[in-house]
Parts: C-alpha cells; structure tokens; sequence
C-alpha cells in the first residue's frame, strides 16, 4: 500500500468513527424523547443512514485490503 493508499485508509477509518458516534447520538436522543413520535422515528431514519454508510465504508477498507 503506496503513502496515497495510506492517506486514505485514515480518512475512511476517521469517517467510520464519526458515523458511528452519529449513529450512537441519535438513536441516544431518540431514546429520550416521549412526545414526539415523528421527530423520534426521523432521528432514528438518520441513524439508520449512518448504519448504512458505516457499512459501505467498511466494505471500502476490505477492497482496499484485497488489492
């Protein structure tokens, strides 16, 4: 793996990080709310999406692995 491959290795793992702590702080805040079903189910819609693009991201560091 070249210094370039390297560079954005990081910037994938970095971008997985702050999805996951998305993910986390929304489903978090959607536990806490009571009187607003429809705000509760948009946050937990965002941390589905952040779910998703977690697992596209790890699906691009195991490509990068494999060549």
């Amino acid at each position: 793996m070249g210094k370039d491959n390297d560079n954005i290795k990081e910037i994938l793992e970095n971008s997985i990080e702050i999805e996951e702590d998305l993910m986390k702080t929304y489903l978090i805040t959607a536990e806490r709310i009571h009187d607003d079903g429809e705000l509760k189910e948009r946050l937990e819609n965002f941390a589905e999406g952040n779910a998703k693009r977690t697992k596209q991201l790890l699906d691009e560091l195991e490509e990068m692995k494999d060549k």
